[in-house]
């Protein structure tokens, strides 16, 4: 040491530190991983029943849904119980603009695309006169205030009939886009006919990926820390200089039109809108899809999502092989209530167990792999 410093020469760099070698292991085997989930998503139509592909549409748009809720509840720590509210609204939007008019409900007759586009823009514009109520109220009494849109939807739902159908519901235009009409005509694609929930399916997917990417790189910005930074501490991010009420606005827009883009693809895959789905039990349903996913997470949205909303159709399709789930109507414990039952107790599990939910495990699993793997193989120092 003594001779180098004496003669002025630069000492060898040191080796290279275990860190980079299990970040280059990771990114390859998260590539991997993607690259062969895409696959076999782009393939489960060739493969999959209706039913399946049903379950995996409502999964999608739950998704969809769960991320718009996590960017308000997960990373603003904005509470809110009136999700539900703004799905309908985008579900019903949707029936109203691209419907045909006349009896015994009202309707536009705009082209499918073109209503889907309006029936998020209005889910938005509802959720931007609600803004100024969720910029200035925090914790339970936002809550209780978006509690509320619950119950002037059902009574809206219920009541206005010449658009909604009332009790009854009325029927879902199906979607139409470059010339590909979204509906049961028949399409043959590799000797395999393609209805509707096949090619819904990649609609789905497009959307899904969109709407992930989106708000991946929102919380990975600027408008991400500020979020973080309200929702860790309201007093100190005003002093910062981050404009809390007009950020908690924006948030509870762009979160609404998650909601309406979720309830349009709902009411594709459903073909029908009944206003009993969009009650505060959905809206419990969701705000245990980003509790079990994990907050703040777009990646523990999707897997929550995915978590409760396939649950009860996993329940329904193998209840004759399952100890204590009977179909509806034969006594016993039904599907959905199962399901309820083990969702609930999903929520207490992660909360007392793992508080990142869910999808902490898939972010923390390979880290570690990867650094056992390291510590095996050393590099050897020179």
């Amino acid at each position: 040491m003594s001779d180098t410093l004496a003669t002025g020469a630069r000492p060898e760099a040191a080796p290279p530190a275990h860190g980079g070698s299990v970040r280059t292991l990771l990114g390859r085997r998260r590539t991997y991983a993607a690259a062969a989930g895409a696959l076999l998503l782009l393939a489960l139509p060739f493969y999959l029943d209706r039913f399946w592909l049903q379950a995996g549409l409502f999964a999608m748009a739950a998704a969809i849904g769960a991320i718009g809720l996590n960017l308000l509840t997960g990373a603003t720590g904005q509470l809110s119980m009136g999700h539900a509210f703004f799905l309908a609204v985008g579900a019903y939007g949707y029936c109203v603009f691209a419907g045909e008019g006349g009896q015994p409900v009202d309707g536009l007759g705009l082209p499918p695309w073109l209503a889907a586009v309006l029936a998020v823009l209005v889910a938005g514009v509802a959720g931007g006169l609600f803004s100024p109520i969720a910029g200035r109220l925090k914790g339970a009494y936002l809550g209780i205030a978006t509690l509320a849109l619950i119950f002037i939807g059902q009574h809206v739902l219920f009541n206005a009939e010449d658009l909604t159908g009332g009790a009854n519901g009325r029927d879902v235009p199906a979607m139409s886009l470059f010339g590909l009409t979204f509906d049961d005509s028949e399409l043959t694609v590799a000797n395999v006919p393609f209805g509707s929930s096949e090619k819904l399916w990649y609609l789905g997917l497009l959307l899904l990926l969109g709407c992930g990417l989106f708000a991946r790189g929102v919380l990975r910005g600027r408008p991400g820390r500020a979020m973080n930074a309200i929702r860790d501490h309201r007093i100190a991010a005003g002093v910062l200089g981050v404009p809390v009420a007009r950020y908690r606005g924006a948030v509870f827009v762009l979160s609404s039109m998650y909601a309406g883009l979720a309830g349009v693809l709902i009411a594709l895959v459903f073909q029908r809108t009944v206003p009993d789905y969009f009650g505060i039990t959905l809206s419990l349903e969701y705000l245990a899809m980003i509790v079990i996913g994990g907050l703040g997470s777009v990646a523990g949205a999707v897997v929550g999502a995915t978590f409760v909303s396939l649950l009860p159709q996993i329940l329904t399709r193998y209840s004759d092989a399952l100890p204590l789930v009977s179909a509806p109507g034969t006594g016993g414990i039904a599907p959905g209530e199962a399901a309820r039952y083990l969702y609930g107790a999903a929520v207490v599990a992660v909360v007392l167990f793992l508080p990142g939910g869910l999808g902490s495990v898939w972010r923390r699993t390979p880290v570690r792999l990867a650094a056992r793997r390291a510590r095996k193989h050393p590099q050897e120092e020179s």
